[in-house]
C-alpha cells in the first residue's frame, strides 16, 4: 500500500493490488493542504482501514469546503470529532447533526457495512471487520482502537448495540473522550431495569407491581403468578424491545419462558438475568422524552404512544398521545423528571409507562436516544440529537420547561423489511433495487439505506422511518397515508401493507388501540407485501430473456433445522448449484423473498 506524509499530494493511483475507495472528496489538514481522503482495501482481503497518511485530519467534504467553513464561524463547534459507534438509520441521523454543527464524523463498519450509506456519509471511516454484531459493532477493543486512530474526542453510541452498556461508557471515559450519553451509574441503575423499578419508587413513582430481584429459577415465577394473578411478563433486566420479554399465561408455562427468555436476552444484550411483573390487560405504552444537562436543568419534552406493537417491537408511533388528558400529562412528565433525577441522569433519554384506567405505571427507562425520537422533533421543533451533543460537550440545554411548544400532531411509521404475511412479519432480507422516499408538506424520511444497499440478516432490519406532521391528528394520519402509498421501494418485501391498515383502521383512528391491539385484534389476513422489481409470475422470463431457464414452484414454510434465509420448496427440481436436498429443498439465495403458499417464478 502506498503512503505519503502528512501535507503532501495523494497518491494518484492505487497499485494493482489494491481498491480504492473514496469517503469524502477532499480532506484538509489544519494548514488547509488537500489531501485524498480513501478506504484502501487490499484486493485479497475483506479489511479496509483509513491509510496514514488520510489518518488524524479534520475532514471535510471538498464540495461543500466553503460552506462548511462558514458553518463553522457562524455555528462554534461544540466538539472536535464525533465517533458513531453504529450503523444504519441512527449512524446517518448523527453523522447529519454533526455536518450540520460542523463537527467532522466518523463512521465505523463491519465487512458488509463497507459500502453502506453511514459509511458514503461520514468524513472518515474504519473498518470493524467480521460480520456479525459480536464480531464488528460489539467489538469494544476494535472500537477503542479507532476511537485512538481517528483522534475522536465523543463517541455517540446511538441505539442498541453498546449505547446502554456500562462497561464501555466507562472505558470512554477513561480514555478522556465524551460519552454521549447518560454517566456510567446513570446507566447502571436504569440500565437494569429491576434496580430502575427500586429508583422509580424512590422517587415516588410507581410501577407495575413486579420482582425487585433477579429471577433464580422457574419456581419463582409461578409463586408470583399465583400471588398476583396470571399472566406475567418475564423481562430481560438489561435489555429492550421486546427481546428477552416472554408472557406466561399458566404455571405449566414458567419453566420454559425463563429459559427462552434468558437465552434470548444473552445473545441481544451479553446477560442473562430476568425479573417478573403483573401483565396488564388492555395498556397503552406511553413514553416521556427527558432531556438534561450538566448544570442542573432537565426537562420533558413530550410524550409519545408507542401502543401500536407485534412482538412487543413498535410499529408506529405519534406525538401527543391521542386521547390523553392533559393534566395526566403533567402528571406523567413530571413524574419522568423525577426519574431522571434520582438516579443523575444527564443528556437524553425516556421514560417509559403503561397507561391503563387514567393510571400511569412506571415501566422503565432507556438510557439512550430512542428510535422514535424524531416523532417528538416533529411535533416540538427540537433537534434532540443537536442537544444531545450540546449537552455532551458541557453547554447548558437551549431549552426550557416553559419554553417548549408543542404544535399540531405528528406520526411516525418504522418501515422494516418483513413481510407482514397474514400477521407474521417474516423477515425479509434482501438487496433493494429501488428506494424512493415520499415528498411533500410535513413529511419527513430518516433512512439508512438507498437504492443498491442490501439489507442484511445479521442486523436489525429498519429501512427506515417515515415521519408526517398535520395541525392536528386526522391531517398526519392522512398525510402519512398518502405517503406510505407514495413511497417505492421494491427488491424487498416491507412491513408498509401493515402500517395502511393499522392507520386504516377505525380503532385507530379513534385512539382506542392498545399494546396488544396489532396481535389480538388487528386483522391482516392476506396483507402481504410481496417484493416488486422482481419476478412474481409467468412472463418474468420474456422480460429477462428467454434464455434464462426458469421454475415456478409453492414456497412452503421450511423446518425448524432450515436456516432463516433459506426457503424450502416442495419437489426436486431440475439439478442446479442453487439448489439443495431431495424431499425438502432449499433455495439458498433466490432474488427475492417468497411469500409462503404462493407460486413464484425462480430463475435458474
Amino acid at each position: 500500500m502506498s503512503t505519503a506524509p502528512a501535507g503532501s499530494a495523494a497518491p494518484a493511483a492505487a497499485s494493482r493490488s489494491a481498491l480504492v475507495d473514496p469517503v469524502v472528496d477532499t480532506q484538509f489538514t489544519d494548514h488547509r493542504v488537500p489531501v485524498m481522503a480513501c478506504r484502501v482495501r487490499s484486493a485479497s482481503s475483506s479489511t479496509s482501514m483509513t491509510p496514514p497518511w488520510a489518518q488524524g485530519y479534520r475532514c471535510h467534504r471538498g464540495a461543500q469546503a466553503g460552506a462548511d467553513t462558514a458553518s463553522r464561524r457562524k455555528h462554534r463547534a461544540v466538539l472536535t470529532k464525533v465517533l458513531i459507534a453504529n450503523r444504519g438509520e441512527i449512524a446517518v441521523r448523527v453523522i447529519r447533526a454533526c455536518a450540520e454543527l460542523g463537527i467532522p464524523s466518523v463512521a465505523v463498519y463491519s465487512d458488509l457495512d463497507r459500502d453502506a450509506l453511514h459509511v458514503r456519509l461520514a468524513d472518515e471511516a474504519y473498518a470493524l471487520g467480521g460480520t456479525t454484531a459480536a464480531e464488528s459493532y460489539l467489538n469494544t477493543e476494535r472500537i477503542l482502537e479507532i476511537i485512538e486512530q481517528s483522534g475522536a474526542d465523543a463517541v455517540h453510541p446511538g441505539y442498541g448495540f453498546f449505547s446502554e452498556n456500562t462497561d464501555f461508557a466507562r472505558a470512554i471515559a477513561q480514555r478522556g473522550v465524551a460519552f454521549i450519553g447518560p454517566p456510567p451509574e446513570a446507566i447502571e441503575v436504569m440500565g437494569d431495569k429491576v434496580s430502575s423499578r427500586i429508583a422509580a419508587q424512590a422517587a415516588g413513582v410507581q410501577g407495575v407491581p413486579g420482582t425487585t430481584e433477579f429471577l433464580n429459577n422457574g419456581d419463582e415465577v409461578v409463586a408470583f403468578g399465583e400471588a398476583n394473578g396470571w399472566p406475567v411478563a418475564i423481562k430481560a433486566a438489561y435489555g429492550g424491545g421486546g427481546r428477552g420479554m416472554r408472557v406466561v399465561h399458566s404455571a405449566d408455562e414458567a419453566h420454559e419462558a425463563l429459559a427462552s427468555a434468558q437465552s434470548e436476552a444473552l445473545k441481544g444484550f451479553g446477560r442473562d438475568e430476568c425479573y417478573v411483573e403483573r401483565y396488564l390487560t388492555w395498556p397503552r405504552h406511553i413514553e416521556m422524552q427527558i432531556i438534561a444537562d450538566t448544570h442542573g436543568n432537565c426537562v420533558w419534552v413530550g410524550e409519545r404512544d408507542c401502543s401500536a406493537q407485534r412482538r412487543h417491537q413498535k410499529l408506529v408511533e405519534e406525538s401527543p398521545a391521542a386521547n390523553f388528558p392533559d393534566e395526566v400529562r403533567q402528571a406523567m412528565g413530571a413524574a419522568a423528571v423525577k426519574v431522571a433525577k434520582a438516579c443523575g441522569y444527564v443528556n437524553a433519554g425516556t421514560v417509559e409507562f403503561l397507561y391503563q384506567d387514567g393510571e400511569f405505571y412506571f415501566l422503565e427507562m432507556n438510557t439512550r436516544l430512542q428510535v422514535e425520537h424524531p416523532v417528538t422533533e416533529m411535533a416540538t421543533g427540537i433537534d434532540l440529537v443537536a442537544e444531545q451533543l450540546r449537552v455532551a460537550a458541557g453547554e447548558p440545554l437551549t431549552i426550557t420547561q416553559d419554553g417548549i411548544e408543542r404544535r399540531g400532531h405528528a406520526v411516525e411509521i418504522r418501515i422494516n423489511a418483513e413481510d407482514p404475511a397474514g400477521g407474521a412479519f417474516l423477515p425479509a432480507p434482501g438487496t433493494i433495487t429501488t428506494l424512493v422516499p415520499p415528498q411533500g408538506f410535513g413529511t419527513r424520511w430518516d433512512g439508512g439505506y438507498e437504492s443498491g444497499d442490501e439489507v442484511s440478516q445479521y442486523y436489525d432490519n429498519l429501512v427506515g422511518k417515515l415521519i408526517c406532521w398535520g395541525i392536528d391528528r386526522p391531517t398526519a394520519i392522512a398525510r402519512t397515508l398518502r405517503a406510505l402509498r407514495e413511497f417505492r421501494i421494491e427488491g424487498i418485501a416491507t412491513t408498509i401493507p401493515a402500517d395502511i391498515a393499522i392507520l386504516e383502521h377505525p380503532d385507530f383512528k379513534a385512539g382506542v388501540h392498545s399494546t396488544k391491539w396489532v396481535e389480538e385484534v388487528l386483522d391482516l389476513t392476506g396483507v402481504s407485501s410481496a417484493p416488486s422489481g422482481a419476478p412474481a409470475g409467468e412472463g418474468d422470463e420474456t422480460e429477462r430473456g428467454s434464455a434464462t431457464p426458469t421454475l415456478k414452484l409453492t414456497v412452503v414454510q421450511p423446518p425448524r433445522n432450515c436456516r432463516a434465509t433459506c426457503w424450502c420448496i416442495p419437489k426436486r427440481p431440475p439439478r442446479h448449484r442453487d439448489w439443495q436436498g431431495s424431499d425438502l429443498l432449499r433455495l439458498q439465495r433466490p432474488l427475492h423473498r417468497p411469500a409462503l403458499g404462493r407460486e413464484r417464478v425462480f430463475l435458474l
